[in-house]
């Protein structure tokens, strides 16, 4: 069973920057597929940044040259580094994780990220 433990989100105001930690333990496996989606109030989830099964990043539209997702393969942890942050990115983030042998998906339990304007 894969644990994701989630940290850094908060309240920033726009134009500022934040970093998201997930920390995936439970498995001696290194985790590929790592990433980040989000989900604002009455809106679907969807994948803002993640690493595929074969190493490469894919970002939504809405935060290409704004955020940056890395990751420590060591730590099976992933980052979400997020700069000139809007007011639109306001979401509850959660972290992804796809176990490389079962293909099970895992879910932290969410971050909160708040931009005021």
């Amino acid at each position: 069973q894969v644990q994701l433990v989630e940290s850094g989100g908060g309240l920033v105001q726009a134009g500022g920057s934040l970093r998201l930690s997930c920390a995936a333990s439970g498995t001696a496996f290194s985790i590929n597929t790592m990433g980040w989606y989000r989900q604002a109030p009455g809106k679907q989830r969807y994948l803002v940044a993640g690493f595929t099964r074969g190493g490469s990043t894919n970002y939504a539209d809405s935060v290409k040259g704004r955020f940056t997702i890395s990751r420590d393969n060591a730590k099976n942890t992933v980052y979400l580094q997020m700069n000139s942050l809007k007011p639109e990115d306001t979401a509850v983030y959660y972290c992804h994780a796809e176990h490389p042998v079962t293909r099970t998906n895992y879910w932290g339990q969410g971050t909160q990220v708040t931009v005021s304007s």
